[in-house]
């Protein structure tokens, strides 16, 4: 029967070798000399690493953003890894279960402590999905204020690149954007509103040098991977596929047009095109069923 939990030495052969090198060059006193695991460890899980880390205060875009690039990046064979708390995080491995992906959480406590509690579900569906959970910490130890920046150190450690999807000036996100940097990893960051706070992290990281993400293949393009997975309706090829006859058609026509600039609420809509709320409703009821846009927030999305 296959081992499902155990300890690695930083001395043992079977220590991921890029995490050994990273701490090799920053400091290795520091360690992690030892780490607590669950479920997949094996060297095709660390092969090719992708950190994604973002606000615990994730707003729609972030989370739709970080939803469409990990779902192809994992689909394609990249594990993902971050640090397991609500918000940026969740939605990496929440993302990479989905799509049959691999993912490595990375917990602040000890390996037999869930937290945040209320993601047990989440914990649990990482290794049955061949996943794997990681900690520095063993048994039920508590996490406290320096144990996530210990974490942190290990997230960028573990992984050839980090993608930022949104951080405050003063954010966890940026301390494991640091640490790859100490490292000499990739930074990607993905480009926000300049009027939200969580965006300013990611514009200040551009500015520093990360390259915007635009799309996951401009990750795969990193790892020099062809995406293997494809969306069954690009925004491109939307308009085309919801053109019917009569103005029922027409409507769907300029609610993915204008859904294409910007994510809107309905009676927004409503009034930029002039047609009653009720019919607009219609509208996106039957769209939303047939896939193509969805509803968070109050506002609608194209899928």
């Amino acid at each position: 029967m296959a081992k499902v939990a155990g300890t690695i030495e930083v001395t043992d052969e079977e220590y991921p070798d890029i995490l050994k090198s990273a701490l090799e060059k920053l400091q290795p006193c520091l360690g992690p000399k030892k780490l607590y695991w669950k479920g997949n460890y094996s060297d095709d899980i660390f092969g090719n690493c992708l950190a994604v880390v973002g606000s615990r205060r994730l707003t729609s875009y972030g989370r739709k953003a970080t939803e469409q690039i990990v779902t192809e990046v994992a689909a394609s064979g990249v594990t993902i890894v971050s640090g397991f708390m609500y918000g940026g995080d969740e939605a990496a491995h929440s993302a990479a279960v989905k799509c049959g992906g691999k993912t490595i959480a990375v917990m602040p406590c000890g390996i037999d402590l869930i937290h945040p509690a209320n993601q047990k579900d989440l914990y649990q569906k990482i290794l049955d999905n061949n996943g794997l959970i990681i900690s520095e910490y063993e048994g039920l130890t508590q996490p406290q204020t320096f144990t996530y920046i210990q974490r942190d150190r290990i997230v960028a450690g573990l992984s050839k690149a980090v993608l930022v999807t949104e951080a405050a000036l003063e954010s966890g996100s940026l301390i494991t954007a640091g640490y790859a940097k100490k490292y000499g990893r990739k930074i990607f960051a993905l480009p926000g509103q300049i009027t939200s706070e969580v965006s300013k992290g990611t514009t200040k990281l551009i500015k520093e040098g990360a390259e915007p993400v635009a799309e996951a293949k401009d990750i795969l393009d990193f790892f020099k991977i062809t995406p293997k997975f494809s969306k069954k309706t690009s925004h491109h090829n939307l308009s085309d596929s919801v053109k019917s006859d009569g103005i029922a058609g027409m409507l769907e026509e300029k609610i993915i047009e204008q859904l294409k600039l910007e994510p809107m609420k309905a009676d927004e809509m409503a009034r930029l095109f002039a047609v009653p709320v009720a019919q607009l409703g219609t509208a996106l009821s039957l769209m939303q069923l047939k896939g193509f846009i969805n509803h968070d927030n109050g506002k609608y999305y194209l899928n």
